[in-house]
């Protein structure tokens, strides 16, 4: 049986990389989370104007890789002290964020965050947030960095 997490921080397709490659996940999606628009586009959220956050939902196997470590690896994916922003990706939709399915994964992110932030010198400025309707990204942002042929999207 696997269960579902949810995270934002920053572009997508990187954050999908990285958690494709741990161990214990079975699948991941890019996609929209956290806002208020109906089925949303690419378009619409890189308008600013649906609320919703670049998101992967994940799943796993919890008999191989607890919800407190991929909590625990997701702060060494991006600056979660950034707001709004990840690098040259500017926006609400680039904000850092953790979407909780239940009572016990926002127990569990924010014990993670205060770990978490005594590892830097700002505030950890990642939200936590009961998950909503997550909208997988149109097909052609499903992997995209493995359709063209790039490990990474850091500089």
């Amino acid at each position: 049986m696997t269960e579902t997490a949810t995270f934002a921080a920053g572009c997508f397709w990187g954050v999908e990389v990285d958690f494709r490659n741990t161990p214990g996940v079975t699948d991941v999606k890019v996609g929209y989370s956290g806002g208020h628009a109906e089925v949303p586009t690419y378009e619409q959220v890189c308008s600013g104007t649906t609320g919703h956050a670049e998101a992967v939902e994940v799943r796993f196997d919890p008999s191989e890789v607890s919800y407190g470590e991929l909590v625990d690896r997701f702060w060494s994916f991006h600056d979660p002290t950034q707001v709004n922003r990840q690098g040259w990706d500017v926006g609400t939709q680039y904000r850092s964020a953790i979407f909780t399915h239940s009572p016990e994964q926002a127990e569990v992110a924010a014990e993670s965050k205060a770990r978490a932030q005594a590892r830097f010198s700002k505030p950890i400025a990642t939200e936590i947030t009961p998950a909503s309707t997550f909208w997988p990204a149109e097909e052609y942002h499903q992997q995209y960095l493995v359709k063209n042929g790039r490990a990474t999207c850091r500089i």
